[in-house]
């Protein structure tokens, strides 16, 4: 299957992100005023799939600027035309891997709010690093949170939410809890099925306390090469135990 370069989406067109430039210039794509008045900061949805919350969101709250990531283009286009029907204006959706657009397309600190719901969790460990809140992903995600931003988070697979929720945990002046239930109830289609059919889901929320910020996670260093230059680790000197780690791994649909 060919690559396909990523491509954004608003409610007055679309284009490819290469001749947008990076960061993406959002204020020029979705500007903070309108005939209406002043818009609030951004909050981002990563994997929106259908996207009920994203488009009940964007309806209920015009005042706000969301934006959306999902790499299933069916899904991406069907949520858009819906949300230009609907006459909506206040979003810009992003079709594409997640990890890579965080890495390079989207600016620190945009984002009041940050929503990751039923993420696939990529179990198989040559998947590791499609995760989104891994040790050496996770920083990708929170630094987008601006001061007194807060992350949310849900899965049914209970293992591996305790997994993420150890992650968040190990993160520097990173604050979370559990949440029981969403006070406005599902969020997501998934969400909704999962109560219906009494299924257990751990919901989470993570924030930094103040002063804090985002920063590459204790257990993520080894894997991010170029943020820690000329650090040798004791594994991966000659004949040492980590050589098998040194293979290339593979890369996002």
């Amino acid at each position: 299957m060919p690559i396909q370069p990523a491509r954004l989406y608003t409610a007055a067109g679309e284009a490819t992100l290469a001749g947008t430039g990076s960061p993406i210039p959002l204020d020029r794509l979705v500007p903070p005023e309108t005939a209406g008045g002043l818009r609030e900061p951004w909050e981002v949805e990563i994997g929106f799939g259908k996207g009920r919350y994203l488009f009940e969101r964007c309806r209920n709250d015009p005042g706000r600027r969301f934006l959306g990531i999902e790499i299933a283009g069916q899904y991406l286009r069907e949520w858009v035309r819906k949300s230009r029907k609907e006459g909506l204006s206040n979003f810009l959706a992003l079709h594409g891997d997640a990890l890579a657009l965080l890495a390079t397309s989207l600016p620190a600190g945009m984002a009041e709010g940050v929503h990751i719901y039923f993420p696939d969790p990529w179990w198989k460990t040559k998947h590791k690093k499609r995760r989104l809140l891994d040790p050496e992903t996770v920083d990708l995600v929170l630094r987008l949170l601006a001061p007194a931003g807060k992350l949310s988070f849900a899965t049914d697979f209970l293992e591996y939410g305790h997994k993420v929720a150890a992650v968040l945990s190990g993160v520097p002046g990173l604050q979370t809890r559990r949440i029981e239930e969403w006070p406005e109830g599902p969020r997501t289609h998934y969400e909704a099925k999962f109560v219906a059919e009494g299924r257990p889901i751990l919901r989470l929320e993570a924030w930094f306390a103040e002063g804090a910020g985002p920063g590459l996670h204790p257990l993520g260093e080894r894997g991010v090469v170029a943020a820690v230059r000329g650090h040798v680790w004791p594994e991966d000197e000659p004949g040492g135990s980590g050589d098998e780690d040194l293979q290339e791994g593979e890369t996002d649909e």
